[in-house]
């Protein structure tokens, strides 16, 4: 097996999150200063499902593409950390990830252990920064009433489950060790990721996705298995996204 160079590493690192995450951070940060210089910060709003046309069918198309198109990222990180070796007996990246169905029952517990851990206190955060004027308003969901405006809401509740935890997770933690970084330093690096690109959000969302991070990096660590964490988050936006759709109460998770 070939061991890739230290600078293709890095090359390979900054296509990934140019492409991806790290492109999200720079213009959550790019947003936050627009936000900052308009007016303070809580009166200001950040919408995380948008409608994209008027017309029913063609936003339903468009919602579809972009959850489509936002996993294209996890796609190439897949191919990037799938290794082949000359037998052919290769170990995916799913394999290495813990991506897979192996022990369901276990993740899916764990997964709902973390979602109830990080998600009843990041509405205690969320109103605390309301309440210092850090945090913008936040609506899960400004999409329109149609059929299929739920099935949606957890399409791209699982969709960002599965982005962030395999590239600012899995593949983040496993190339900055090869890079030669020690382990709490590529936590820190994963964790900061994550918070930078909620700052549009206000700096309440910083911090609490910034420890929302610690804590899915040293799961991660310690059980090398992303399944629970893709649940996890999958739960906890499902929960903001559809109950904020359905109910049409503001809460904030990230």
């Amino acid at each position: 097996m070939l061991v890739p160079s230290r600078r293709r590493l890095r090359l390979e690192m900054w296509i990934v999150l140019g492409l991806s995450l790290g492109q999200s951070a720079v213009y959550s940060v790019v947003q936050l200063l627009d936000k900052m210089t308009r007016a303070p910060l809580a009166e200001g709003t950040s919408t995380l499902n948008r409608s994209q046309s008027s017309r029913e069918y063609f936003d339903l198309t468009y919602q579809l593409l972009d959850i489509i198109f936002a996993l294209v990222p996890v796609v190439l990180v897949i191919y990037f950390l799938t290794e082949n070796r000359p037998s052919g007996h290769g170990i995916t990246a799913f394999q290495r990830l813990g991506l897979n169905f192996n022990r369901p029952g276990r993740d899916l517990l764990q997964g709902f252990g973390l979602a109830a851990l990080i998600g009843i206190p990041s509405l205690g955060l969320y109103a605390a920064g309301r309440a210092l004027g850090i945090t913008t308003a936040i609506i899960p969901s400004a999409l329109d009433a149609y059929w299929w405006t739920v099935p949606v809401l957890v399409l791209s509740a699982i969709r960002h489950g599965i982005v962030e935890e395999v590239i600012v997770v899995g593949y983040l933690l496993d190339r900055l060790g090869k890079l030669g970084w020690s382990v709490p330093a590529a936590i820190f690096a994963s964790a900061m990721l994550r918070g930078s690109y909620h700052l549009y959000q206000g700096f309440g969302p910083f911090i609490g996705n910034a420890i929302m991070g610690v804590i899915f990096a040293v799961v991660y660590t310690k059980t090398r298995r992303l399944m629970p964490l893709v649940i996890a988050h999958a739960v906890l936006d499902i929960v903001a996204f559809v109950g904020f759709s359905l109910f049409g109460k503001a809460i904030g998770l990230g």
